[in-house]
């Protein structure tokens, strides 16, 4: 577990809302798009942080990196195929976040090589490659009720799939013991270490 410095929270809480409310903007579009109005009728495609904000999930980002939001209420039976429906939509929040892992990690090149920007940037974009990047890895995982488990779901036999998606309201509790026991800590950390490095590797060139 990552110890929290309060003096860290002016840049963990605005990069934490910002991946918050991007991933799940683009679970909503992409369901939208799809043909599902449920997002729009439950007032989904918003910036506003309360409509997208899980407390419990929004706190364990700030203190372990890692965290999920409000679950998305979508309704696959609009889509034109549900099962491959539900995998664009389950893939559209990570993708986002990596994707503003990726622009925040250039910047935060730019602003040091050639903007000599204040050290409040060049922080605030380090905490947004590291809090995006986190999001987006966590959210992979196939269990209930992240992101990777719709993608399961969607490849799984079709008689298990709604039996599968019952065990969804235990889902969080058992994320929560494996967070706070530390389970997860080395596989979680090792990605996380290597994702990051990864963007910092791949936009050092500019």
């Amino acid at each position: 577990m990552i110890i929290l410095h309060w003096e860290e929270l002016p840049y963990l809480v605005p990069a934490a809302l910002i991946a918050i409310v991007c991933h799940e903007l683009s679970h909503d579009l992409v369901s939208y798009i799809l043909g599902d109005p449920t997002p729009k009728q439950e007032k989904r495609l918003s910036l506003n942080p309360l409509r997208h904000l899980d407390p419990v999930g929004t706190i364990c980002l700030i203190f372990f990196r890692f965290g999920w939001a409000k679950p998305v209420h979508i309704d696959p039976r609009n889509y034109r195929n549900p099962r491959l429906g539900m995998v664009f939509v389950a893939l559209a929040g990570p993708l986002m976040n990596f994707i503003i892992a990726f622009i925040s990690g250039f910047l935060y090149i730019a602003s040091i090589k050639y903007f000599n920007a204040p050290n409040w940037i060049i922080t605030f974009l380090s905490y947004l490659i590291l809090i995006n990047s986190g999001l987006g890895i966590f959210n992979l995982i196939p269990f209930p009720p992240l992101d990777g488990s719709k993608i399961i779901g969607a490849l799984i036999p079709e008689k298990y799939y709604y039996t599968y998606l019952r065990y969804e309201s235990f889902g969080i509790i058992i994320l929560l013991v494996l967070l706070t026991t530390g389970v997860f800590d080395n596989f979680l950390y090792t990605m996380l270490n290597g994702l990051v490095n990864t963007i910092m590797k791949a936009t050092s060139w500019i």
